[in-house]
């Protein structure tokens, strides 16, 4: 029989697997000051599973949302992989609590992790489209890179329908805004949403490269065309 986890049996839970090497590594890597306890993500994800089963929605959200504000790397993407489902229903509590975890992103492993979780909610419903287009605008990189990172289910579809379609055009305008934009994080994000998308829809990209996306870092190029066809720098200028 299982039993609904609390936020205290979670935490001391994750600090009983801490490695203090591999915290100290991350906390150089990421360069975020938080506490790291140095636990792999599949470890997360195994953590999160088991307490899950134990839990219902209501339970679920809350973990979640406690875990997030314990501000512990490792038990923000424990929080993440709370929510990481295909079928919830309702999903409005889902999807207002990993939207309100998006203007706090400060990394990329992170947000990555609620990433995963977000692209689920949008399948079940699209129309949510319209809220994440807004953050194009957003003043803050990691909401703007949000944009792409949450609509990479698009990418990797195999048998999309036009309205499937009618979205990647949609989201290819917001990566056109990108390209101007110096940030790495962004240029990565941009050349990765293309480069999966290629694998599906390799003329689409193509042409976007020869148009909107000509202006590109040559990395991010880089990474757009690593199941494409390799060519010649479109602009042997572009900047690295």
């Amino acid at each position: 029989m299982t039993h609904a986890v609390s936020l205290a049996s979670a935490l001391d839970q994750l600090q009983s697997e801490a490695d203090p090497a591999r915290a100290a590594e991350a906390a150089h890597a990421h360069k975020v000051q938080r506490e790291y306890l140095g636990i792999a993500v599949p470890r997360l994800t195994e953590l999160a599973k088991e307490w899950r089963e134990g839990l219902d929605l209501d339970q679920r959200l809350a973990l979640a949302s406690d875990l997030w504000q314990s501000n512990i790397h490792e038990a923000r993407i424990a929080a993440a992989k709370l929510l990481v489902q295909a079928r919830i229903r309702p999903d409005d509590g889902v999807w207002a609590l990993i939207t309100s975890w998006v203007a706090q992103f400060d990394g990329a492993e992170i947000a990555d992790q609620v990433a995963d979780a977000a692209g689920r909610r949008l399948i079940a419903d699209p129309a949510r489209l319209d809220e994440v287009e807004a953050w194009t605008k957003s003043p803050l990189i990691w909401a703007r890179r949000a944009t792409l990172t949450f609509t990479l289910p698009w990418t990797r579809m195999n048998n999309p329908k036009p309205q499937d379609q009618e979205i990647r055009t949609r989201v290819l305008a917001w990566a056109a805004g990108y390209v101007s934009e110096s940030d790495w994080f962004m240029q990565k994000a941009v050349g990765s949403w293309l480069r999966d998308l290629s694998k599906h829809d390799a003329a689409l990209i193509e042409a976007f490269l020869a148009g909107p996306g000509a202006g590109l870092k040559s990395f991010s190029r880089k990474i757009a065309r690593t199941y494409l066809p390799q060519v010649a720098p479109l602009n042997p200028d572009a900047r690295d």
